[in-house]
């Protein structure tokens, strides 16, 4: 748990004004892991990190959909994260693209970037192989929720509130964090082990979802939490 005092100790301190800050200040609280959590790593697939750890304007004559730096910044701490959830028990669920053939009409896609993608794009990154306890969610919209059986699996399993993850922070983990809350969830939402393309983008993202939706929580914070948790998994 986080206290008001550091509502705003967070990436964006260097990007939002010191009036905006004041402005939002009816917004501070204190922040928090809910109880009987599930981890939602959201689209952590190959195709955001092609091209390597560099800036995403340098690759993105060649690679029009890598996140590069950015996105392998992230894939420490999310390996952590992913790490504390298992030994604690609790649910995790990946979503990623569904690519089987004749799945949805033209236009019906989760942005309207138009880019070509190689069918091997949306495989789960290897860093971030699910176990066979995991659940993957195949979807065709932004959001894990849009048209998905994930939040009857939630309901199944008792799940309270999501820790999320994974990118981009203004795209799919925008749209997922949004129907969590309003699907009546408390999500709490890892700041290291989320990302987009540009900075700015997620810096102002991450400041907006945790005024409004979630709890933006440092990875060293949620993973000292799961350390204290221990929840039989539903295989057990």
């Amino acid at each position: 748990m986080a206290s008001i005092d550091n509502f705003n100790d967070h990436c964006w301190r260097d990007v939002i004004p010191e009036a905006d800050l004041e402005l939002y200040s009816g917004w501070r609280r204190e922040t928090f892991v809910g109880a009987r959590p599930a981890l939602l790593a959201i689209d952590l697939y190959e195709l955001v990190y092609r091209g390597g750890p560099h800036s995403p304007y340098e690759l993105n004559a060649r690679y029009p959909n890598s996140c590069g730096i950015y996105a392998h910044r992230a894939i420490a701490p999310t390996k952590r994260l992913l790490a504390a959830a298992r030994r604690a028990g609790i649910p995790i669920f990946y979503c990623t693209q569904d690519t089987r053939p004749q799945n949805r009409p033209p236009g019906a896609e989760s942005t309207r970037r138009q880019a070509f993608v190689p069918s091997d794009g949306y495989g789960i990154y290897p860093e971030f192989r699910p176990e066979p306890s995991d659940v993957v969610i195949f979807k065709q919209r932004a959001s894990i929720f849009q048209g998905t059986p994930l939040f009857s699996h939630l309901s199944l399993l008792g799940v309270q509130s999501l820790i999320v993850c994974g990118e981009s922070t203004s795209g799919c983990v925008r749209a997922s964090v949004v129907d969590g809350y309003s699907n009546g969830f408390h999500v709490c939402l890892v700041e290291e082990c989320t990302y987009d393309r540009a900075e700015l983008t997620h810096k102002v993202n991450l400041f907006d979802l945790h005024h409004k939706y979630a709890d933006v929580m440092h990875v060293d914070e949620v993973v000292a939490h799961l350390d204290t948790t221990r929840l039989p998994r539903a295989a057990e």
